[in-house]
């Protein structure tokens, strides 16, 4: 049986990632969407990086897909994805299926949410849901 751990160094091998401290100034970028995969009671906890996109991870890839009934339009945007997670393991794996899929300009932050708050990232308080 192939380990979580083995996983995520096989796609940290193809996918672009770096830790948080070196992601800091790409917030607020109109050109980068964060892309939030934490479960939402995790959001509700911690907060997340203010503008970023909130997809639960088991709806990537029926989001990334245009042809999916459930496709988003942000996946759309020709943007510079990053994504993350609380410790970098489901962007990992997130971001090398992001790729698989075809989608372009894809990266993560390799220690994740935990990272983004030890390095100072700005934290914003999870959207409320519209009605």
């Amino acid at each position: 049986m192939k380990s979580v751990k083995d996983m995520v160094a096989d796609a940290n091998a193809v996918v672009d990632h770096a830790p948080a401290a070196d992601l800091l100034d790409l917030a607020g970028q109109e050109d980068v969407t964060f892309v939030d995969l934490r479960d939402p009671r995790e959001l509700e906890r911690d907060g997340m990086i203010p503008g970023a996109f909130h997809c639960p991870r088991g709806m990537l890839e029926f989001w990334i897909d245009p042809e999916s009934p459930y496709a988003k339009p942000q996946f759309q945007s020709g943007n510079r994805f990053v994504f993350y997670c609380a410790s970098g393991w489901r962007s990992a794996l997130s971001a090398k299926t992001a790729q698989e899929m075809g989608l372009q300009n894809v990266s993560h932050i390799s220690d994740g949410f935990s990272g983004w708050k030890n390095a100072g990232g700005p934290i914003a308080e999870k959207p409320a849901k519209k009605a």
